[in-house]
C-alpha cells in the first residue's frame, strides 16, 4: 500500500493468513460439493451393478409355504357371475356383471365348489382355470343352509388337480392357516396366519345361522369367498366363506365352513342337488321355541308335532298338544345329542348336520318337568 509522499506501507500479517483460511474452505467446500461426481469420474465407481450378496437356502417354514402355494394354487379357479337385467325403456334383456369369488377343483370330473352366496342370483358363472383357460360353468346344487355350492366345467384335457382333503374335527387354535383366492380381483393371493377360535356361529342378512365355523386371522377380503383354507400340510381344512369387519376389508376376523361339513354335504350336492341333512321327523318353530323357552325357563328344543312313521315316533317322543282353552300344552324339550346341548332351533339343525342318516344318537329330553333319556335312529 502505497501513502502520500511515496512511502510503502508493509502488508498486516493477520489478514494475508485470513484470506489464506478463506480460500482453504472455499476449496474444501468446492471439494466436497463435487467429490461424488470426482469419485465418479476419476475412480469409475457407479459405473457398474454391485455385486449380489449371497442369501444361502431359504428357511425351512419359507420353504414349506412355497411348495403349499405351488401344489394348491393349480386347483384354485376364479369365478365370475352375471346376471339378466332388462332395461326399462327398450324392455332388451342383457347381462351385466354380478360378483367375483373363489374356488377349487373338487375331483377329476369337473367339479367345482365355491360358496353359495357367490353364484346366489347369478344367470351365468364363468371358471377361469390357473393357467388361463376359461369355461362356462352349470350349477350341479346348492346348499344356503352351509353356504356351500357346486359347479361343473368340462375340461376336455390337461384337468386341474383336485385339493387334497384333510379334516376339520381334531384341529387346534394356533394352528397354521393358508388361504388362497382372488381378494378383490387379484388373482391367486397367498395369505397366512393361525386358527383363532373353533365352533364359531354367524347370522347372515337372510337371518340363517351358519354353524361350526373356523375363525382365522389369516387376510380373508371381498374376493376371498369359495377359495380354500389350507393346513400346514397343503390339506383342505375349510371354505373361506365371510369377515367380520367394520369397514368391508380385511379386520383380522375371518370365518370358513370346515372341511367335515364340505365333505358331507357336497357328495350330497353332486348326487342329487341339494342336501338334506339327516332328523328326527319332529315339527318345530324358531319363535314358538324362544316363548317357550322363556315361560319354562328350559333351555331346548321344543317338539311341537311328530311325523307319522319317522325316528322321533318310533323312539317315543311326544309332541305338543292344545287344551279345551287353545292353550299350547309343551311337548318334549330336546335338551342334548349325544351330550351336546342344543339351545335352539338352529342349533339343532347344525347338530343334526354332524351325522349321517342310520345314526344312531341318546336323547336328553325335559317332560313335564323330568328329565329322561331315548336314543333314536336318525332318518
Amino acid at each position: 500500500m502505497r501513502l502520500t509522499g511515496g512511502e510503502t506501507m508493509p502488508t498486516d500479517p493477520l489478514l494475508h493468513r485470513l484470506k489464506w483460511l478463506t480460500g482453504c474452505v472455499i476449496l474444501v467446500l468446492v471439494v466436497w460439493q463435487f467429490l461424488p461426481l470426482l469419485e465418479s469420474r476419476v475412480a469409475g465407481l457407479g459405473a457398474e451393478p454391485r455385486a449380489v450378496t449371497a442369501r444361502g437356502a431359504l428357511a425351512q417354514d419359507e420353504q414349506a409355504t412355497i411348495e403349499i402355494f405351488e401344489k394348491t394354487s393349480p386347483a384354485v379357479v376364479f369365478i365370475s357371475t352375471k346376471k339378466r337385467v332388462r332395461d326399462f325403456w327398450s324392455r332388451n334383456i342383457f347381462t351385466v356383471p354380478k360378483g367375483s369369488g373363489s374356488g377349487f377343483v373338487w375331483d377329476d370330473l369337473g367339479h367345482i365348489v365355491t360358496n353359495n352366496h357367490v353364484i346366489e342370483g347369478a344367470s351365468e358363472a364363468i371358471v377361469r382355470l390357473n393357467d388361463g383357460r376359461s369355461y362356462h360353468a352349470v350349477l350341479v346344487g346348492a346348499s344356503p343352509s352351509q353356504d356351500l355350492a357346486v359347479l361343473r366345467i368340462n375340461v376336455p384335457f390337461d384337468r386341474p388337480p383336485p385339493v387334497p382333503i384333510g379334516s376339520s374335527h381334531d384341529l387346534k387354535v394356533g394352528q397354521k392357516v393358508f388361504a388362497i383366492g382372488n381378494p378383490f380381483g387379484l388373482d391367486y393371493t397367498l395369505t397366512g396366519g393361525l386358527v383363532s377360535a373353533l365352533d364359531r356361529s354367524l347370522s347372515e342378512e337372510n337371518g340363517a345361522t351358519i354353524e361350526h365355523l373356523i375363525q382365522t386371522d389369516a387376510a380373508i377380503n371381498p374376493g376371498n369367498s369359495g377359495g380354500p383354507l389350507l393346513d400346514s400340510a397343503g390339506r383342505l381344512i375349510g371354505i373361506n366363506t365371510a369377515i367380520y369387519s367394520p369397514s368391508g376389508a380385511y379386520a383380522g376376523i375371518g370365518f370358513a365352513v370346515p372341511v367335515d361339513t364340505v365333505n358331507r354335504v357336497v357328495p350330497e350336492l353332486i348326487a342329487h342337488g341339494k342336501y338334506e341333512p339327516p332328523g328326527l321327523g319332529i315339527m318345530m318353530d324358531p319363535g314358538i321355541n324362544r316363548l317357550a323357552a322363556r315361560q319354562l325357563g328350559v333351555e331346548g328344543v321344543v317338539v311341537l308335532g311328530i311325523e307319522p312313521g319317522s325316528a322321533a315316533e318310533k323312539a317315543g317322543l311326544r309332541g305338543s298338544e292344545r287344551n279345551d282353552r287353545g292353550e299350547l300344552i309343551p311337548g318334549d324339550i330336546l335338551l342334548s345329542i349325544n351330550g351336546k346341548a342344543v339351545k335352539s332351533v338352529a342349533g339343532l339343525q347344525a347338530a343334526l348336520s354332524d351325522y349321517e342318516r342310520g345314526a344312531r344318537v341318546h336323547l336328553q329330553i325335559w317332560r313335564r318337568g323330568n328329565i329322561t333319556d331315548v336314543d333314536a335312529v336318525l332318518q
